[in-house]
């Protein structure tokens, strides 16, 4: 198994995919304030919650999601026909870097997909590419809330602290206008969620397919529980293009 199909597993009873609850990410995307017809970009969508949510909040709004993975854009396209959105979400099988539109979009997502980017900084520089001018970013990452140990670091990668990564997300012209700091129950139901429906899932197909979904569960239990909990933070900062 490839892990972007274990990763889409694990995010199927959770398809928010980060530590953030629905209400809070509605209340995200309605401090947005996006106009009627809005256009919405979400680079790196995985299963597309985020932007179907903002398509049912605005429902003159159309949305573009571009991920790489098979599996999860096969569950955004269920999603969306199950809530009656498939004419206005468009899915993207393509590197986020390699994408490209011929008009600007009002709000462009990029929630824990920083990585394609390099990193904030190149994340922003990206988005800045895609927003109309006075449009919005809304981006999502890690920081650390406290200094971890040497090891955890070389397992979840280099970090600033929040303050850092505010300033990181500023740079090159954005302006943060609003945020979320996710809070140890958001992370705790996103970390019970990812690691058993996975283990579930593990139970339910026995075989190599299963003993690898197990094994990946229980290193990322174990990761989580002795490693990044309380150190790890995750922000959902709301960006304005100026």
């Amino acid at each position: 198994m490839d892990r972007e199909l274990i990763s889409t597993i694990a995010h199927r009873d959770h398809p928010i995919a980060t530590p953030i609850s629905p209400g809070n990410l509605d209340r995200l995307l309605r401090r947005a304030a996006l106009p009627e017809r809005a256009r919405i970009l979400d680079l790196g969508c995985g299963e597309g919650e985020w932007s179907l949510r903002a398509l049912e909040l605005v429902p003159s709004a159309v949305a573009d999601g571009v991920d790489i993975s098979p599996s999860a854009l096969s569950a955004a396209e269920k999603s969306a026909a199950a809530r009656g959105l498939s004419d206005r979400l468009s899915l993207h099988r393509v590197p986020a870097t390699e994408f490209s539109a011929s008009e600007p979009y009002d709000l462009v997502l990029c929630v824990g997909a920083t990585h394609a980017f390099e990193g904030l900084a190149g994340t922003m520089e990206t988005v800045a590419k895609f927003v109309r001018p006075g449009g919005l970013a809304l981006v999502g990452e890690g920081f650390w809330e406290r200094t971890p140990a040497p090891e955890v670091v070389a397992e979840i990668g280099e970090y600033p602290d929040l303050a850092g990564t505010v300033t990181a997300a500023e740079s090159g012209g954005w302006l943060t206008v609003y945020a979320h700091v996710s809070t140890q129950p958001e992370w705790d139901e996103y970390e019970w969620s990812w690691t058993g429906t996975l283990a579930r899932w593990a139970a339910a197909n026995p075989g190599p397919d299963g003993e690898q979904a197990l094994a990946v569960a229980r290193e990322h239990r174990e990761m989580w529980l002795n490693g990044y909990r309380g150190a790890l933070g995750f922000v959902s900062l709301l960006l304005q293009r100026v």
